[in-house]
């Protein structure tokens, strides 16, 4: 591991499991524990950081000198790469999806802050960058630069997400998290013992793709894994009132921050599949907080 990403992690807290006590957990009988991704660090937060580690390091080891990558206007990814080239020393270049806005997202201006150029591209141009997928697949890179897919959806992402998984001390029965782009969710597919159950909580509408897309992260099938795509509340970033009254619940109960883009719309799922036993008695899950608390801002 380079030396600048070492003492860039020295900085960062530790990523603590909570147990979570409530009535329809107890009524039954189900041990709930979040992974608290989230306080790893103010800004490089949950799985952005796990999925850029490895790929960071790449980077540096090759000599880059600049990192570009895409996202949309309140990108977690790009928001946490901008803080992390500042923090290295790293020129950083984010396509942005859709037109520039009349007003930069607070997201946005924090990237810019840092010091990211940002580069508006229309949409149906935003999707074939999401068909380079080696680090120097992007038509027209120049040396030095360093090319990481949406999201940071590539296998050396894969590692971080073991180091995780390899965090949890305890015995359990099923490891949870949402999912946007399945990243985070391959990792733990392979870093977890077979016996575990693992969930992935689509995030997005029509989300089916995402399966194929884990198991070409994962090269070697892997049975111990599924799917779920019913908890999406109309789309990405969309909600409801139901998933807001949620988030807002168990933030008051719990002392646990959400955000309803991602951790709030699985936890919301985790309770509603409890209270409906789809969990056998007796079970521990342990649902992974993967950050993001930024992106409540697009709701204020």
């Amino acid at each position: 591991m380079q030396q600048q990403l070492i003492d860039l992690e020295k900085t960062f807290s530790t990523s603590i499991l909570t147990r979570v006590n409530d009535t329809v957990l107890e009524h039954q009988r189900i041990e709930l524990w979040i992974k608290r991704d989230d306080l790893l660090h103010p800004v490089i937060s949950g799985n952005k950081w796990r999925k850029l580690k490895y790929i960071l390091d790449h980077a540096l080891s090759l000599g880059s000198d600049t990192l570009i990558s895409m996202g949309g206007v309140y990108s977690n990814h790009l928001h946490a790469l901008a803080y992390i080239g500042k923090a290295l020393g790293l020129q950083t270049i984010g396509f942005i999806r859709g037109e520039p806005p009349e007003t930069l997202t607070p997201t946005l201006q924090d990237m810019q802050n840092w010091g990211m150029k940002l580069k508006f591209v229309p949409r149906s141009n935003y999707r074939q960058l999401r068909h380079y997928q080696g680090w120097q697949d992007l038509p027209g890179i120049k040396p030095l630069q360093y090319w990481i897919t949406e999201g940071g959806a590539q296998p050396l992402a894969l590692a971080g997400i073991a180091d995780l998984v390899n965090e949890i001390a305890i015995p359990y029965d099923s490891l949870c998290v949402p999912c946007g782009t399945g990243t985070t969710l391959a990792g733990m597919i392979k870093a977890a013992p077979a016996q575990v159950s693992i969930i992935g909580f689509a995030a997005l509408k029509n989300a089916g793709f995402l399966t194929a897309d884990v198991e070409n992260l994962l090269v070697q099938p892997h049975g111990n894994w599924r799917l779920n795509l019913d908890y999406h509340f109309g789309g990405f970033a969309k909600t409801n009132a139901g998933l807001i009254a949620f988030i807002n619940g168990f933030e008051a109960k719990h002392g646990i921050p959400l955000e309803p883009v991602y951790t709030g719309k699985m936890l919301y799922a985790l309770y509603d599949l409890i209270a409906k036993h789809h969990f056998k008695t007796g079970m521990k899950i342990i649902a992974v907080h993967t950050g993001g608390l930024q992106g409540n801002r697009g709701y204020s």
